[in-house]
């Protein structure tokens, strides 16, 4: 049994104003929606030996009964917030920093209050200093306050199961992390592989900081990964949430889900 989740929080259609907006295919009309993409989000949850991991922390979204969506999604699979002792972030664009604080009453609090927060020093800088609507700095202000940051720089570790890895390519400090615990290696690689589909077409990204620097990353993942039976996580992947690769009689591999093998 695989121990990560995904904690799946919708399909969504974003335009040029950068905001999500629920889509339901079985519903809605796509050229109802000119000009948008659309994903689904999906944050990750990790069981290792160290304690719970939080790969990206969803859009900041709320129940019907006021509780945190991040939160709800977690409480489902019967953990707490408090459990959580790893909060990973690949970048910190609002899709992937919502969940991060817990805003309610006017007041925001640090929604994992027992986790650090792994963020680049470069990334951090460069999201409170932007005036992009992709940003949303108020939660950038409580995480401050609250002594819960580790800004890191470049490559490194951790501990002995979490390595992240500056890759740049859809921001220029993005980063990138590898998990190897309980006998897997899970590879997370933010919005630089956000979709499976993306590992096998030469896909350049206008909206990447560095299109082609994403594209040729990709092609490094999956060069070292595929032979080496990484796990992906694929935050807004539509029709794989995680996937594992599977060899072919003609040498090549593909994509299955790691839960139905």
């Amino acid at each position: 049994m695989i121990q990560a989740y995904s904690l799946f929080e919708g399909s969504f259609s974003v335009d040029a104003s950068k905001k999500f907006v629920p889509f339901d295919p079985k519903v809605d009309d796509p050229k109802s929606r000119p000009g948008s993409l659309f994903v689904h989000v999906h944050p990750f949850l990790i069981e290792s030996s160290n304690g719970l991991i939080l790969c990206d922390a969803g859009l900041g979204f709320r129940t019907e009964n006021d509780e945190l969506l991040i939160h709800h999604n977690i409480r489902k699979l019967g953990y707490e917030p408090e459990d959580v002792k790893y909060v990973l972030m690949s970048h910190l664009h609002k899709d992937h920093t919502g969940g991060l604080v817990d805003f309610k009453n006017g007041v925001g609090r640090i929604a994992f209050p027992e986790a650090e927060y792994v963020i680049q020093r470069g990334e951090w800088e460069n999201a409170y200093a932007s005036d992009s609507p992709s940003y949303r700095t108020e939660v950038f202000d409580v995480i401050q306050r609250s002594g819960n940051l580790n800004l890191v720089e470049g490559d490194g570790m951790v501990n002995y199961e979490i390595r992240y890895e500056l890759n740049g390519g859809h921001t220029e400090f993005h980063q990138a992390f590898h998990i190897e615990t309980g006998g897997e290696h899970f590879f997370f690689g933010g919005d630089v592989l956000p979709e499976p589909e993306e590992l096998f077409k030469n896909f350049i990204a206008k909206y990447d900081f560095d299109g082609r620097a994403s594209r040729d990353k990709r092609k490094e993942y999956w060069k070292q990964g595929a032979p080496e039976g990484w796990i992906y996580l694929f935050y807004h992947g539509k029709s794989l949430a995680m996937g594992k690769p599977k060899w072919k009689e003609d040498g090549s591999y593909m994509l299955v889900d790691p839960n139905e093998e």
